[in-house]
């Protein structure tokens, strides 16, 4: 296991970073390495982004020193949503198998927790998202199918995509985490324009489903002082609290959204108009 921690960074700080500082901070490259799970700890709500790539024996999810804690999910909860081949999840013995595209919920105090591809040629890509958490909830395994499933955006405006939400109020109780995906549709580009902050929550976005000589290119930012970030297939970007977050890509392109911080309301959000924005 590796794991990285990014601190926080102060808005007016981020008025000051050059491209490479910017990355440093806020794109997380690799996510995903065949045999190993590599984690990102952000001070942002303390939320842990990360991926599991097993090929042909099964990783375990320990905690490692950032966590504080004897088992990674003594205090926390966990989502992990399958970009990758067919694989398995066990939690505390019990096992689960997840498509691409399924998504696991695994609660407060789970103790064991092992991940399986069933296939080393084609593995499994467990996306993880995981924040504090009080209470316990079940595990409960999301099928696609199972999903909140949103249709919105228009071809006129370059951003019809479909919106799966698999850890939110209406599907599955989880603490803090609202975790889903989204597709933009072939010949849209946009997501999230007009684009809108939350300063009760951060958001982590990966974006996955993309060639490799395609690109996102990811805004961030205070509305008045965007800033942008070229993003390649399967990397991730850390969302502050103050920044919008919003992306346009060559080509159409998906991506998984996660959330946490003092509510879990999806449409709470500050909204901020197209020609607003510098």
């Amino acid at each position: 296991m590796q794991i990285d921690v990014r601190h926080a960074s102060h808005p007016e700080a981020v008025r000051n970073f050059d491209t490479e500082t910017l990355r440093r901070h806020f794109l997380v490259e690799t996510i995903f390495e065949g045999g190993e799970i590599r984690l990102t700890y952000s001070h942002y709500d303390r939320m842990v982004i990360g991926g599991v790539t097993p090929l042909t024996s099964a990783l375990t999810l320990t905690a490692p020193t950032a966590i504080g804690q004897e088992t990674f999910l003594a205090e926390r909860e966990l989502g992990a949503l399958n970009i990758g081949g067919a694989g398995r999840i066990f939690v505390d013995g019990t096992s689960y198998d997840l498509a691409k595209y399924d998504c696991l919920y695994a609660g407060k105090g789970a103790k064991d927790i092992r991940f399986e591809s069933a296939d080393a040629a084609n593995p499994a890509k467990f996306y993880l998202v995981s924040t504090p958490a009080h209470q316990a909830h079940p595990t409960v395994l999301l099928t696609r199918e199972k999903a909140r499933h949103l249709t919105p955006g228009e071809a006129a405006t370059a951003n019809k995509r479909s919106i799966y939400q698999f850890i939110h109020p209406d599907v599955c109780q989880s603490c803090q985490l609202t975790l889903g995906f989204t597709m933009i549709e072939p010949g849209s580009v946009w997501n999230t324009m007009p684009a809108h902050t939350h300063d009760r929550r951060m958001e982590a976005y990966l974006y996955f489903d993309l060639e490799a000589e395609q690109r996102v290119f990811h805004f961030m930012g205070e509305p008045q002082q965007t800033r942008h970030m070229l993003v390649a297939n399967e990397q991730a970007v850390i969302s502050p609290p103050w920044s919008i977050h919003s992306g346009a890509g060559t080509k159409n392109y998906s991506f998984i959204w996660a959330m946490a911080g003092d509510n879990k309301s999806f449409t709470d959000m500050d909204h901020i108009a197209i020609a607003d924005l510098r």
